[in-house]
C-alpha cells in the first residue's frame, strides 16, 4: 500500500507547489518524516530477525504529509546536478549528453564527488580518516528565516558543520550552501553506523540521515 499512498500525497504536494522539482518533493518527504511510530513508539524493520529499524530500513522515516507541505527547507536538484552525478558515477560525455539532450556536454576537471550529490541524506561507504561534503538547501518557507544546525553524529563518527548557522535575509538569498566534514575515530573496519543532521528554526526541523562505515585500508 505504501506506492498509491506516498503517490497520492505527491499529488496534493504538486497541487501546493507546482513549482517543486521531483528532487524538493522528494526532499520534503525525506526531511519531515516520523522516525517513529505517530504515537512515539519505535519502529522496528520487517524480517525473521525483529531489530529496530535504520535509515537503511525506512528511510527518511514514515511519511507525514502536513508537515511535507511546509518543510522549511528543502533539497533541491537541477540538471547540473544530475550531469555531475552521472560524472562521479563513470558515465562518458556522449553518454550524458545523449541522457541530457544536449550537442555537448563535458564532465569538469576535477570529476565531481558522488558524496557531493545534493540528496537530503548523507551516506559515507568507505570513511577512512575524514572527508568533507557539501550541500546546498533552499529556503520554501519564510523569507527572512535563520536555521541552526544540530548533530547526531554515529557512534565513534565526529561530524562538523560549516556554517553551523544558515541566515535567510531577502528574497533573493534563497540557497545557501554548507559543507559536513566526517571523521572517524574507529581503527577497524566497522559496520554502518547511523545519525542525523537537522536544520532548525524552531518551527521547523528539517532533518536527515547520515550513515557511515569506517574502512581501513590495508598495507601490504
Amino acid at each position: 500500500m505504501a506506492t498509491p499512498v506516498v503517490s497520492g500525497i505527491i499529488a496534493l504536494l504538486k497541487s501546493l507547489h507546482p513549482n517543486w522539482s521531483p528532487a524538493a518533493v522528494r526532499s520534503a518527504l525525506v526531511t519531515t518524516a516520523w522516525r517513529t511510530s505517530p504515537s512515539g513508539e519505535p519502529i522496528f524493520a520487517e524480517g525473521s530477525n525483529k531489530k529496530l529499524a535504520d535509515p537503511f530500513d525506512y528511510g527518511g522515516g514514515l511519511v507525514n504529509p502536513e508537515r511535507a507541505s511546509k518543510p522549511g527547507l528543502v533539497y533541491d536538484m537541477g540538471i547540473q546536478d544530475y550531469i555531475d552525478y552521472m560524472c562521479s558515477a563513470g558515465y562518458n560525455d556522449s553518454s550524458i549528453s545523449g541522457m541530457v539532450g544536449k550537442k555537448s556536454t563535458k564532465c569538469p576537471t576535477p570529476k565531481p564527488s558522488i558524496l557531493d550529490i545534493n540528496l537530503p541524506s548523507i551516506t559515507i561507504p568507505n570513511l577512512e580518516k575524514e572527508v568533507t561534503l557539501r550541500r546546498t538547501v533552499t529556503n520554501v518557507g519564510p523569507i527572512k528565516s535563520v536555521y541552526k544546525a544540530v548533530i547526531e553524529s554515529p557512534f565513534g563518527i565526529s561530524l562538523t558543520v560549516n556554517p553551523t548557522t544558515l541566515v535567510f535575509s531577502s528574497e533573493d538569498k534563497k540557497v545557501l550552501s554548507f559543507t559536513v566534514k566526517a571523521k572517524t575515530s574507529h581503527k577497524v573496519n566497522t559496520g554502518y553506523l547511523f545519525g542525523s543532521l537537522t536544520w532548525t528554526d524552531g518551527v521547523h526541523d528539517v532533518k536527515i540521515p547520515v550513515s557511515v562505515q569506517t574502512k581501513i585500508k590495508i598495507k601490504a
